[in-house]
């Protein structure tokens, strides 16, 4: 699919390989058309967004040499006089005429949209298949551009939906608990978002924690009145008196079954893809893992394209990747595959020497990287850390990473990380230098558990998919430098 919810340029249509899309400018022809949703753009309006105030003077001709490079991007395999079916012409402009499924964010609009109805399983389905097409900040390479500003705050506000959508769900299916942590994130992140409170003290009283429900509806007095200078809505002073009447109708519903297709991993079998075009190293793999009783090999791959079509029949949890492979190579292939709906995670296998290629799969989502020279011991519990969601960058690797990027020193708040306290800060120094969260845990004297709530928050602010995302962001941004 194409990716307006990406942290990088576009990359593909869905089930096919990444894009030549151009430079910038024609990437934006193509964002604004997908803005459009199928309607037609003026070519005079084109013009006008793309070169504020300033067109040049061959700008209609310009436009046109983009239209036609992206239509042969598009349908490469449209005869040369055959009419386009997807960037048409469509007077006085063009449009991008194609399927809501075929495009990230038609889709991720379409999902939060949808009528739910009173099935609390499915809003829950529904908002988790929603979330996981956000890939980054909306339209973050034409952030200077007026109506890519306007639409990157409507796509943002419709996240912050389907985040409170998918929590009245798990507080309706008797997961309360359990929200409360990413509940806890969003409304301090988002602390004159009403409903956002609502549920964190719902959430809080259904865990038996009245008194802290108590003091949330305090805390979102206390910021309203500062901030706006306004008394809660009538909503939440009606949830503060059935508090503390403890109403009969606030008492939580009995815990549900975990939705159906739900990945539990912790205490149960690991099903493992691998790829790799070395019969010999997918053979030292199968045994390490027929060793193992709590992981799964079920599928094998030679190159990036047959492990696409494996992945998508096994849907397994987790993808051993090779990034050199011919037809297709390892990061190709694991960017299509994590374009998909519910992606497993993807660990890349490396040599050094390819370090270009390592900061781009970071940059893609994968969770991590393994040399192909590790220690079975070390092969396995990598493979248990990213299931698990923890940290997985071999410090090795790390090491040569953080010696491509220049920091600063003594740096401020870098800009990419805008909001986040000095303990937030803290934290992703350790993550970015390879730390799992046991070693971070014991650096910062906290529970692990704590450790891993803290950066799923992280993580959701600054919306990103992964944590090997955030190390990333912690070199760009200068937090982190070759010097430290």
């Amino acid at each position: 699919m194409l990716k307006l919810l990406a942290l990088g340029p576009f990359q593909a249509f869905h089930d096919h390989s990444p894009l030549d899309l151009g430079g910038q400018r024609q990437q934006a022809v193509l964002a604004r058309l997908l803005v459009a949703r199928g309607r037609a753009v003026p070519v005079s309006v084109l013009i006008d967004e793309l070169w504020p105030g300033d067109p040049p003077a061959q700008a209609l001709s310009t436009i046109q040499g983009y239209v036609s490079r992206l239509r042969r991007a598009l349908e490469p395999d449209r005869a040369p006089r055959e009419e386009a079916e997807v960037l048409v012409s469509a007077s006085p402009g063009y449009a991008l005429r194609t399927e809501a499924e075929n495009v990230d964010t038609w889709l991720f609009e379409s999902l939060v949209r949808s009528d739910q109805g009173d099935d609390a399983a499915v809003v829950w389905e529904r908002m988790n298949q929603a979330l996981a097409l956000w890939r980054g900040p909306a339209l973050a390479e034409f952030a200077d551009l007026q109506w890519a500003a306007a639409e990157a705050m409507r796509l943002d506000e419709l996240r912050l939906l389907a985040i409170e959508h998918r929590a009245d769900a798990a507080l309706r299916l008797g997961r309360a608990p359990a929200a409360i942590p990413d509940l806890e994130a969003h409304a301090s992140a988002h602390p004159l978002r009403e409903e956002a409170w609502r549920l964190l003290a719902l959430a809080l009283y259904r865990a038996g924690r009245q008194g802290d429900a108590l003091g949330a509806l305090r805390r979102a007095r206390d910021l309203l009145r500062e901030e706006l200078g306004l008394d809660p809505g009538t909503t939440l002073q009606r949830l503060e008196r059935d508090i503390l009447a403890q109403a009969a109708h606030l008492d939580a519903p009995a815990p549900s079954a975990p939705p159906a297709g739900a990945r539990t991993l912790r205490g149960s079998t690991l099903r493992v893809v691998v790829a790799d075009d070395q019969a010999l190293v997918r053979t030292g793999l199968r045994v390490i893992m027929e060793s193992e009783p709590d992981l799964e090999l079920v599928g094998e791959a030679e190159d990036g394209e047959q492990a696409i079509a494996v992945i998508r029949r096994t849907r397994p949890d987790l993808v051993l990747m090779d990034i050199s492979m011919p037809r297709l190579d390892g990061l190709a292939a694991a960017r299509r595959v994590l374009s998909d709906a519910a992606p497993p995670k993807v660990i890349m296998m490396t040599t050094f020497g390819t370090d270009d290629n390592l900061y781009a799969a970071l940059r893609a989502g994968v969770s991590g990287f393994v040399l192909k020279t590790s220690a079975p011991e070390q092969l396995i519990a990598a493979i248990r850390a990213a299931a698990a969601g923890d940290a997985l960058i071999d410090p090795a690797v790390t090491t040569r990473l953080i010696a491509a990027f220049t920091g600063r020193s003594d740096p401020a708040t870098p800009p990419g990380l805008n909001g986040l306290s000095d303990g937030d800060l803290d934290l992703v120094k350790l993550v970015a230098r390879g730390l799992t969260n046991g070693q971070v845990a014991e650096t910062l004297a906290m529970p692990e558990e704590v450790v891993g709530t803290a950066i799923t928050s992280v993580l959701d602010r600054l919306g990103l998919l992964d944590r090997a995302q955030l190390v990333v962001l912690a070199y760009e941004s200068g937090l982190v430098s070759p010097r430290v």
